[in-house]
This record gives C-alpha cells, structure tokens and sequence, in this order.
C-alpha cells in the first residue's frame, strides 16, 4: 500500500483555482474527533475517528462578513464574536485568500463533542467550517489547501498551531506531519481491522497548561528510545504488523509528565492491557485515553472496564469505539 504525500502546503504557496458559483445557499457538514500524538509522535502523528465530531451549518447571506448566530452543546464556554471564534475566524483566512473577503456567511456551531477532552474538539469545528465554506462557494481544489487556515484556528485555541489533530481531521486516516517548516504531510496506511477505545473522563486539563508541563530539555538516551518508537509505529502501520504497533506505542518524554493529569491513568492502562489492548495512551493533551485493539468486542470491553474504574472513583465519563476514519469532513445535509 503506497501513502500519500501531500507535499509543501504552506499558506504562502497555496494557489487556489477560481470559485465557479455557488454550490447552495446552505449547506450542513460534519468533522470528525481525532488521537493525537499517538503515544510517542508528540505533535507528528494522529489519526481520525468515527465519533464523536462537531457539526457546522452554514448559510450565505446578504450582507458582507461573517456572523455566528448559534453554538449548541458548549454550555456557552465559546464565543459568537467571529473575532474571537476558531471556526470563524480560519474561515475569514480561507476567504481573504481566495478574494472574497466580503462574502456574507451566517455559521452555526453544534458542539457533538466534549470541549477539552483531548480528542481535537476546536480541530473538528473548524475543519467542518473551512469544508463547509470550500464546499458552499463551489471551491474544487485539493481539501489539502484548507489545512493552513485550520492551523491559524489551533493557534488560537492553543497557542501552538500544530497539525496533527487538524491534518487527520481534514484529510482523513492515519497523518504524519514530517515537517512544519515548510508543511509537508503524508497519510500513512493502516490495518482496516484495527479498533480505537476512546474513554473521556470527566476532568478538565486544558491544553494550553498541559503543554506547558512538557520538559524542555531531554536526554539522547530518551530522544534516542523516542525515535525508535516512532519508526517503529510508522513502519507497523505500512507493514500492517499490529503486534509491531503494540510494542512501538511507549512514550518516555511525554507520557511520564501529563498522566499525572489524568485519574489513575496507570490503572486504566493496566486494566486496557489485560483486557486485550494491544497499546494504551493519552489522546493528545488529554484527560481521554485511547487504545487499540484487534476486535470491536474487545474495544467495547475495554472502554466499559475503564469506565466501571472511574465511576468508582466517582468520575463521570464518556465512551466511543471506532475504526479509524479514513473519510474526514463529509456533508451531511
């Protein structure tokens, strides 16, 4: 299976065809949740899931700017001033960029998905908005395109504008980001039958403070294990060795700081493993924890045994079992 390379798609080289009409004048899309970092590839790799994901619906209007009448499902923690709002304010980039910075355009934001929960919450938003708008104004160039402008939304919802919850949600599947500096992603292949084990517990770690915690410095002997890891993962997924996956899923610079955030998070992982999981982690910056597994029984056993563990340390939380996502945004209406 051969991955596909989606070279150099920084904003500056981004040459976007004309816009040939419109394609409606309304228009509903779904994006999907994503794992980022995937244990060892901190900031490099990630994948998209199935569920949970954010929806957008947006409509043209009369008068010229971008407007947000409605966020359902944020217990009103986001803001409706387009200046202030990620999914707005990357469309905004997205328009500036094509010549049509005037367009009217009314966004409603339905949260599908837990804010902070590590799964890429502000990523789904605003690659559902850049793929509602791309879609609205008849826009045929390459989905690719729109992954600057959904980097300008995670800078500021984070304060770092990495890729690796953006690209998979855009793109779809398995993404590894080689580079940032110039932005160069490739989407890896991946066993079809591997499952994903999503438990959110129902704490909150944001993620400006979670990357805060990270070392600055390490050791060659951990940069070293660090490094073998993730070629490990990545040459597992080409060769489609899941056991090969399993053993490459350890995190030695990471992991050790931010489960200190997470409620038991060596437990959890203890109860994933031998319940059948063939690797165990943190979903991004957390509090979710994800695992994979060969089978969808042994996922959903695995998410209800990490569950029963939280409700007994009295945590609320959330639970989702999928394959990996190989489609990205889609509309759905």
């Amino acid at each position: 299976m051969e991955q596909e390379i989606l070279h150099n798609t920084s904003s500056s080289q981004i040459k976007t065809s004309p816009l040939r009409g419109l394609g409606g004048d309304s228009i509903h899309v779904f994006a999907p949740a994503t794992v980022a970092n995937v244990v060892c590839g901190f900031d490099v790799l990630g994948f998209a899931v199935n569920e949970p994901g954010d929806e957008v619906i947006m409509r043209l209007t009369d008068k010229p700017g971008i407007t947000i009448s409605k966020i359902t499902g944020d217990d009103g923690r986001l803001p409706l001033d387009p200046a202030r709002n990620t999914v707005s304010v990357s469309v905004q980039h997205y328009l500036e960029s094509v010549g049509r910075p005037d367009v009217g355009l009314d966004i409603e934001l339905h949260k599908k998905m837990p804010i902070g929960s590590g799964l890429g919450s502000s990523s789904a938003s605003t690659v559902a908005g850049l793929f509602a708008v791309k879609t609205l104004l008849g826009d045929d160039t390459d989905v690719a395109k729109l992954l600057p402008f959904a980097m300008k939304g995670e800078e500021m919802a984070c304060g770092h504008g990495h890729a690796d919850n953006v690209a998979p949600a855009l793109l779809g599947g398995f993404v590894l980001i080689r580079s940032y500096e110039p932005l160069d992603v490739i989407r890896l292949p991946h066993p079809k039958d591997l499952y994903c084990a999503i438990v959110f517990p129902d704490v909150d770690v944001p993620t400006r403070e979670a990357r805060q915690i990270i070392r600055k410095q390490i050791n060659m002997k951990d940069a070293v294990t660090q490094w073998g890891n993730i070629a490990g993962l990545v040459s597992g997924l080409f060769m489609q060795d899941v056991d090969l996956i399993g053993r490459s899923m350890q995190d030695v610079l990471v992991e050790p700081v931010r489960s200190i955030l997470i409620p038991d998070f060596y437990k959890l992982r203890e109860l994933a493993m031998n319940a059948g999981a063939v690797g165990f982690g943190i979903s991004g910056s957390g509090p979710s924890v994800f695992a994979f597994a060969r089978h969808e029984d042994t996922a959903r056993q695995i998410t209800q045994l990490l569950q029963r563990h939280l409700t007994a340390l009295k945590i609320g939380s959330f639970a989702y079992v999928s394959t990996i996502n190989d489609a990205g945004p889609r509309v759905i209406g």
